[in-house]
Formats: structure tokens, sequence, C-alpha cells
């Protein structure tokens, strides 16, 4: 249908078809009622008029929309790798999915306002920086599914990665590779962060590692692993020396960190080893080839759509939090050290 065109009615397939609009009706929702003649040629007369049955409407009249609402964030490129995932879970359970996006222009507040206009039956937020008091406020009107965040509230669904188990695997990994001077880029105040700083420490102090404990300011964007670049060049932490390896809040932030080592002259892996988290899709391009502790995408997505749906349809539900287990890949940029 070309702009400015008027979109095909079912009145419209009705009378280029000689029938009523109520046989029409029955024709295109599959219901009995017609004969085998007059259906084949009310759907012949629909499909030439390139007729699309608006099931939006027909579920608003039955007071259902059957959409999840999703908030995600534009600037974190796991959201988006995120969202693939969500379509298809939510497509196999016969939900639909509309989107609103956080951008740095465009806060977490404006975004859920705008879904609760599309009167979504569930809202599903990626890595939420509400208060818990908000979304617990937000789930009395409607089942909220919080995802990769901790939220200690009876009536908030949460299903997320285990952060901190992550963070160690990371350490072990690199400890594996004979490193000791192990820095952690944090990610602050960031859904996760937390959990994966106290992963990095509890490794850390399990392998004995306790005086090489470092962590430093970051974040989750480019710019702030750039600029964690500069303070490890530096070696603050480790009595002058630099460490061998770091560990990264998420893979956005390495992959700055990684751009300003290897422009300032540092092999990577062989002067300093680097483990990013996440397993986002650019980690995996060959000029970047990270080692990266990855969230499974389709798992997360699934036992989001899962858990929205069951609230929806007051499936009674065993456990508020889902936690699901992390694993490492490996990569090009982590690799023994040589002492």
């Amino acid at each position: 249908m070309q702009s400015g065109e008027r979109r095909t009615t079912l009145a419209d397939v009705a009378a280029e078809a000689g029938v009523s609009v109520a046989l029409a009706s029955i024709v295109m929702r599959g219901a009995a009622g017609a004969g085998a003649a007059t259906r084949q040629r009310v759907l012949d007369v629909a499909q030439r008029l390139g007729y699309q049955p608006d099931s939006r409407a027909r579920l608003l009249r039955s007071g259902r929309t059957r959409l999840l609402g999703v908030v995600f964030d534009v600037r974190h490129p796991f959201h988006s790798d995120l969202l693939t995932g969500f379509y298809d879970a939510a497509g196999s359970a016969g939900y639909e999915v509309t989107l609103s996006a956080v951008t740095p222009r465009r806060d977490e507040r404006t975004a859920i306002a705008g879904l609760l206009q599309d009167r979504c039956e569930a809202l599903v937020l990626f890595s939420p920086r509400s208060r818990t008091a908000d979304l617990a406020t937000l789930s009395a009107r409607m089942p909220v599914v919080a995802m990769m965040r901790t939220i200690r509230h009876r009536d908030v669904d949460v299903v997320r990665t285990d952060d901190a188990r992550g963070s160690e695997l990371a350490v072990d990994h690199l400890v594996g590779l004979g490193h000791r001077r192990i820095a952690h880029v944090d990610g602050g105040t960031l859904p996760g962060a937390a959990e994966r700083r106290h992963g990095y420490q509890a490794a850390m102090r399990r392998h004995g590692l306790t005086d090489f404990v470092h962590v430093v300011p970051g974040g989750s964007g480019e710019e702030d692993g750039a600029r964690a670049a500069a303070a490890l060049r530096s070696g603050a932490g480790f009595g002058g020396a630099a460490p061998t390896a770091v560990t990264v809040f998420n893979d956005l932030s390495a992959a700055g960190l990684l751009d300003v080592l290897r422009r300032n002259g540092f092999d990577v892996p062989g002067d300093i080893s680097v483990v990013g988290y996440d397993d986002s899709s650019f980690s995996r391009l060959s000029h970047i080839d990270l080692t990266t502790v990855a969230q499974d995408v389709e798992v997360l997505a699934g036992e989001a759509v899962r858990r929205a749906v069951q609230r929806i349809e007051r499936t009674p539900v065993e456990h508020r939090e889902v936690v699901i287990e992390p694993r490492l890949v490996v990569r090009g940029t982590s690799g023994h050290h040589v002492s």
C-alpha cells in the first residue's frame, strides 16, 4: 500500500466478493458457517485486494493485546543481541513485542511511560536503573520482569546471569594461564557491576592473590574502557608494575581498552591479557577476537518471556528469581603469562 492510500477493509472484500460483511468475517476467521466455494471466493478476493486482518484491533475488542513491552538501551550492544532471542521466544509463545528505547536524551521513566500507553500486558526491562520502589509500584499495574539486575522485592520477577560466577570464571582462566597481577575495570553503579566486582575479588582471594586485588573505575562504554587503560598503564595498584591481565565490566568497555592499549604499543595478549563480559556479537569479529564471559541470550530471553506469560495468565510461579549460569568463551585476547 502506497503512502496516502486507503487501507483495504473487510467491507471492501465483502462487497467485491458479493457477500455480507458477517460472512466475510467468518471466512477470514476460519470459522464454520461458509460453503467451500464461497470461502474460496472470499479468500481469493482478499488476496487480490491485499487485505490484511487487523489482529491488534481484534485483540483490543476482546480486552487483550498480547503485547510484551520491552525497555532497552540503544547504547548497549548486548541489549540488541538479547532482542533477537526475545522476539523468537515471544513469537513461540503467541505474543508480540513492542519496544521503547533508552537513549542519551530519553530516560528510562519516559521509555516506560510510552509502553504503558500501548496497553502492554507485561513489561520486561533490560538492565533497569529505576529504583526498586518504582518497579514495585509499576508491578501493581502489570507483571514486571527485570533482566540482568537483582531486585529484592516479592512482586518483581528477575531473570539474570550469575554475574559473580562469571567474574570468577574470568579470574580462574587468567590464573590458570599464570597471571597474578590481575586488575578489574569496574562498572560503577550499573546493574550487575557490584556482582561482577565481588566475583573478581572473591576469586582473587580464593587463589591467594588478595594483595593483588585492584579495581579500576570504569563504566559501560568504549570511552570508559579507554580511560581505564590509561590508569592501568600507570601501574597504580601494583607497586608501579603494570598488570599482566585485566577483567572488564563488559565487552564494549573492553573494546575501548583494547584500542588504547594497542595504539600505545602493547601486545595483546603478549604484554597484557584482556577478558570482557557479555559475548556481544561484535566481540567475535576477527580484529577484536575478545575472550569474554558469555551470557546465554536464548535462555535469558526464553525465561523472561516464560515468566511474563506465567504472570499474565496467572500460572503459579515457583521461584521469583531465575539465575542463569554463564560460561567462558576463550578467544585471542588472553594468553599465558611468561615471567
